[in-house]
């Protein structure tokens, strides 16, 4: 059962972090074009996939995360490695939750009203999604330094 556990969790990790990874490639790509009906499609696509893959992996994260560490009887808050990847993994969903959402939102309705308009204020869409990509690079960093906290252990 542990073993199961942990590649539920294992799997669930690759998935979270190669979601949110790709998002952030699939939007530059899109930038480069400057179009806002493209970007308005690659923002839906985003965030479409965070309802199918970012929060389903979370979830599966820390219930067979907690659940793998139970079952082998370790403790958790008496675990360092354990410990500061929940840490690392909270302050990802903090800044994904109130900054990487609500700019993903904002950036979707920016190109949506562009490509209705036919007026695109690319400056004003570029330096909201400077703002966004320096959030979810965060909100990606945050739980890859846990991931490397989990492997190796130095703690």
């Amino acid at each position: 059962m542990y073993l199961l556990l942990k590649l539920l969790h294992l799997t669930a990790v690759i998935a979270f972090l190669g979601n949110v990874t790709t998002g952030l490639f699939w939007h530059a790509h899109a930038a480069r074009t400057r179009d806002a009906r493209l970007l308005a499609h690659t923002m839906d696509g985003i965030i479409r996939s965070d309802r199918l893959f970012t929060i389903p992996g979370v979830i599966l994260i820390t219930v067979a995360g907690f659940a793998a560490a139970i079952l082998k009887s370790l403790p958790i808050l008496g675990t360092p490695w354990i410990l500061w990847t929940i840490v690392l993994f909270s302050i990802s969903g903090f800044a994904f939750s109130y900054r990487v959402a609500p700019l993903q939102k904002q950036l979707r309705a920016m190109a949506r009203e562009g490509a209705e308009s036919g007026t695109f204020d690319y400056a004003s869409y570029h330096a909201l999604a400077r703002r966004w990509e320096h959030w979810g690079a965060f909100a990606l960093l945050t739980p890859l330094a846990g991931l490397v906290l989990m492997v190796l252990k130095p703690l």
